[in-house]
């Protein structure tokens, strides 16, 4: 089967954010995020710090907006593509809204915390102010493994 070249965009994308996110610290859970601009030049990167730092919010989406916006020097991302390994929570949602982020990849389903498509949508509702084009399940299983993989070591 061919894919199309989006789709292998996607897929390519999501390969770095796989890296990324085996850079992750040790004892957080794995998580990477890449943001891309849109001539498609990789321009941050995140992983999950929340352990690292002490910090609730030092999830990977978070942190790779904050080096973007900084990057850039504006806190608007519009035309730029978020690609993270793990569906976005609540609050990774609201930033990437806040952000203007225009385009949202992501790997592996989050079926108790997603809040892009699992739990509920809040970046495609129409009554948002900004909407994101959102691409699921890209890479899942290579996505989901890395998860996997750091929940059994913990056992």
């Amino acid at each position: 089967m061919t894919l199309s070249a989006p789709e292998r965009q996607a897929q390519e994308r999501m390969r770095r954010a796989i890296e990324v996110a085996r850079t992750t610290p040790v004892g957080d859970v794995p998580v990477g995020a890449v943001i891309f601009d849109s001539e498609g030049k990789e321009i941050a990167c995140g992983v999950n710090r929340r352990e690292a730092l002490s910090d609730p919010t030092a999830h990977a989406e978070v942190e790779a907006i904050r080096a973007a916006t900084a990057q850039l020097g504006t806190w608007r991302l519009e035309g730029c593509e978020l690609v993270v390994t793990l569906e976005p929570c609540t609050m990774c949602a609201g930033a990437i809204l806040g952000a203007r982020v225009g385009s949202l990849v992501y790997g592996a389903f989050e079926p108790r915390t997603g809040a892009v498509g699992s739990l509920f949508d809040a970046l495609r509702d129409v009554d948002q102010l900004h909407t994101v084009e959102v691409r699921a399940g890209v890479l899942e299983s290579e996505c989901a493994q890395l998860l996997t993989g750091f929940f059994e070591q913990l056992r």
